[in-house]
């Protein structure tokens, strides 16, 4: 049950990683929020509320708005942060895998805030995107992954003008986070300006602050959260 005014926020792809470090910092900081995701088995002992969604299908984001405009009855925050790869070599990489990467990553946003507009504009709210550094550098077979996630930057600051001044737009851009509690070598922590790989609460806490009152200021822009990584120059030894 959402409080007297008490912020509410729709976290994405907050089954697990980065999204799911969202949801629990925003709950700690007192946000009911409402997590989208595919799978919710992560969620349990968090003090949100879930539901299952495809957020790449229109009919399922008209849902889900939906159940929080009953349900909640705000919305102050949108992290969309729901994002798959398919890493294959352009030759054998299909159009339909090619459109379920754009569809998940870029168009899920779009579907999102067009059918949230209302309660985000009543709410003077946020939206945060969550996109990566392949927005700006590419590893070989990731076409659709970094299309997708330099389409969503470019979508970041579209929104932001279209939607300013009651609704602000941001951009949160990772590099390395470590989401899944793999085994790291110290040079893997050496190699980043930062002195370490990053984990899913260091994306948490900027999101947090995004979203937050602190932030008024602060609408159309990229934050890159990588360690420092893409400001390092590398030369083959």
């Amino acid at each position: 049950m959402v409080q007297h005014d008490q912020k509410v926020a729709l976290v994405t792809g907050g089954g697990s990683g980065i999204g799911l470090a969202t949801a629990t910092r925003l709950v700690r900081d007192g946000w009911a929020v409402v997590i989208a995701d595919l799978n919710g088995g992560m969620t349990q002992t968090l003090a949100a509320r879930y539901l299952h969604a495809d957020v790449s299908d229109e009919a399922a984001v008209a849902g889900l708005i939906a159940s929080i405009r009953t349900r909640e009855g705000r919305l102050d925050a949108l992290v969309s942060n729901a994002g798959i790869m398919i890493r294959k070599p352009l030759r054998e990489l299909s159009l339909t895998e090619w459109s379920s990467v754009l569809a998940t990553n870029l168009t899920a946003t779009f579907l999102l805030v067009r059918a949230a507009e209302d309660m985000l504009r009543a709410t003077h709210g946020a939206v945060v995107t969550v996109a990566s550094t392949r927005a700006h550098q590419s590893e070989p077979d990731t076409e659709s992954y970094s299309a997708s996630k330099g389409g969503l930057l470019a979508l970041t600051h579209a929104l932001a003008i279209s939607l300013g001044p009651a609704v602000r737009v941001n951009c949160v851009s990772p590099g390395w986070i470590e989401t899944k509690g793999g085994d790291l070598r110290p040079e893997d922590h050496r190699q980043h300006p930062a002195g370490r790989v990053g984990r899913p609460e260091d994306v948490a806490a900027l999101v947090a602050w995004l979203v937050g009152p602190d932030s008024g200021f602060v609408t159309g822009a990229e934050f890159v959260t990588d360690g420092g990584m893409t400001r390092k120059m590398i030369y083959a030894e």
